[in-house]
């Protein structure tokens, strides 16, 4: 905790409080170190980098989307962000972390979590940077060879038909929208009237549908609660089926993706808990998915949709391509604010 206390001395808010009258409280976290604070004056939410992040976080743009985020009142209250040291202070939000079985086990959650999203992606464009999952995996794939680190031999299994699935998604692009692309179940807080979305390390503009095909993996929704949230999400009950195909396929990428960030984890030691166990049944279900009956007709559907619609598609923001151009633009914009 000194490290806590030693980051609340720098931040101009907590100037001249007596670190005897700072309550520290650790919460849950995956990567990073987050406590809950609290003062005579109010209750926060302290963040510290975990290890090695700043090898596929940008804290620019984090800082940039999370405040965007804040301002909509879909995120907590950014106070004091350091984006060369990647701590984060917020307004603590009293409400309930989610999990998957509670998203599973009532009505109702999965249709109010789409709403949320869709909340999010109605920011416009707000957001200075570009998630593309394949750009990911491509990124970790260089960061678990510097590392050293093998991959199971599974994992060549399946990245020919990874290739066969970007190459499906990109024959019919979507509009890309600002995206929180970690809607991780423990991300979203629930305060009984609204949800909060938190953790934006990861946002930044994609296909809205990665967003959708990302909690359904994450929270293992059934098929009448994926069907539930596409119709919350599109506001009727005949979401056309390609888009069903398309939710289908970033599931698959979700679960390659995040079995490829818990290789990493492993890599670097973080021992929050078996995080090589927890890559391999990300893996493994990403197997099982893609060896599935319906697996060839989602490809199919997604090639199918991008010959009828190739034309008309375009992508409706113009957004720098490169990194250094991508943090420009966030430091410019955080400093028009």
């Amino acid at each position: 905790m000194n490290d806590a206390y030693a980051v609340l001395s720098c931040i101009p808010l907590f100037e001249g409080v007596r670190l005897e009258n700072i309550k520290l409280a650790r919460l849950g976290s995956l990567t990073n170190v987050t406590y809950k604070v609290t003062t005579d004056d109010g209750v926060y939410a302290l963040r510290l980098p975990g290890k090695d992040t700043f090898e596929y976080i940008n804290r620019t743009i984090e800082e940039h989307n999370a405040r965007r985020a804040a301002a909509a009142g879909i995120n907590a209250e950014v106070l004091y962000f350091d984006a060369k040291e990647g701590t984060m202070l917020s307004r603590f939000v009293d409400g309930v972390a989610m999990d998957g079985e509670r998203f599973r086990r009532e009505p109702g959650l999965p249709a109010r979590a789409a709403l949320a999203l869709k909340q999010v992606h109605r920011l416009g464009p707000v957001f200075g940077s570009r998630f593309d999952v394949f750009a990911m995996i491509d990124n970790y794939l260089g960061i678990l060879s510097k590392l050293r680190t093998p991959l199971p031999e599974d994992y060549y299994e399946v990245e020919r038909v990874a290739q066969a699935v970007q190459v499906a998604l990109g024959t019919s692009p979507m509009p890309l929208v600002p995206c929180h692309n970690d809607p991780w179940p423990r991300n979203f807080l629930d305060t009984g009237e609204r949800f909060y979305i938190i953790d934006w390390e990861f946002s930044g503009m994609n296909d809205p549908m990665w967003d959708l095909g990302d909690l359904s993996a994450e929270a293992e929704f059934r098929p009448d609660q994926d069907r539930a949230m596409m119709e919350a999400y599109y506001g009727n009950d005949a979401v056309p089926a390609a888009l069903y195909s398309r939710l289908e396929l970033y599931k698959t990428m979700s679960d390659l993706l995040w079995a490829l960030w818990g290789f990493i984890q492993h890599a670097n030691d973080n021992r929050i808990e078996d995080f090589w166990a927890y890559a391999l049944g990300r893996l493994e279900r990403c197997k099982r998915r893609m060896g599935s009956a319906d697996f060839g007709r989602c490809l199919s559907s997604a090639q199918r949709a991008g010959q009828r619609t190739r034309q008309d598609t375009k992508n409706r923001y113009d957004l720098p391509r490169h990194r250094s151009s991508l943090e420009e633009y966030a430091s410019r914009e955080l400093s028009n604010r």
